[in-house]
């Protein structure tokens, strides 16, 4: 059973092992959340080199994982990732696998934002081709805007409200919302 959390690391450090294109995805990933990135492979594509990121161009090492807070096994072998993923699990460390992503405590999911909206999927069967095709259909759904900051305002006035006159604030409120949604 997996734990779906949002989790708020930015200005954290990221540790890729590998230099890839499962690297390059990874980078722009933790980069967008906020992470400073820190690659380390004897070999890397030449876009990892363009991004703002710290590269160390050498096979991983145990020191490698000091002052991390997060590590991606990606390298194109299997035995390093597998080693790389034992060792961040040990010490503590969120830990993605990109070859056996049962081996770490981390997966990516498929993600798409819009509107202000988050929506993560995951599937438990490791098809990322399935979780992306449900973010096609989900991005069908989900309208393009949606005014938070006012559904925000008018939820704070209305748990300042006492009695029937709070409930029927958020009932209204809770009407607008699944309207707008399409519900």
């Amino acid at each position: 059973m997996n734990l779906a959390a949002m989790l708020d690391l930015e200005g954290e450090t990221a540790l890729l092992v590998g230099g890839g294109t499962v690297a390059l995805r990874r980078a722009a990933t933790l980069l967008t959340a906020g992470l400073t990135v820190r690659v380390v492979a004897p070999e890397l594509l030449p876009e990892l080199a363009a991004l703002n990121i710290e590269i160390i161009q050498r096979p991983f090492e145990l020191g490698d994982l000091i002052g991390v807070r997060l590590v991606v096994a990606c390298t194109g072998n299997a035995d390093v990732n597998d080693e790389v993923t034992r060792l961040a699990r040990a010490a503590g460390l969120l830990i993605n696998h990109a070859g056996r992503a049962e081996a770490g405590n981390l997966r990516f999911p498929a993600v798409l934002e819009r509107g202000g909206v988050s929506v993560s999927i995951s599937t438990g069967a490791e098809l990322p081709m399935l979780a992306q095709a449900l973010r096609e259909k989900v991005a069908l759904c989900l309208p393009a805007e949606l005014p938070i900051p006012t559904w925000t305002s008018q939820r704070d006035a209305a748990l300042l409200l006492s009695g029937e006159a709070k409930q029927v604030a958020i009932r209204d409120l809770r009407a607008q919302i699944r309207t707008a949604v399409g519900l």
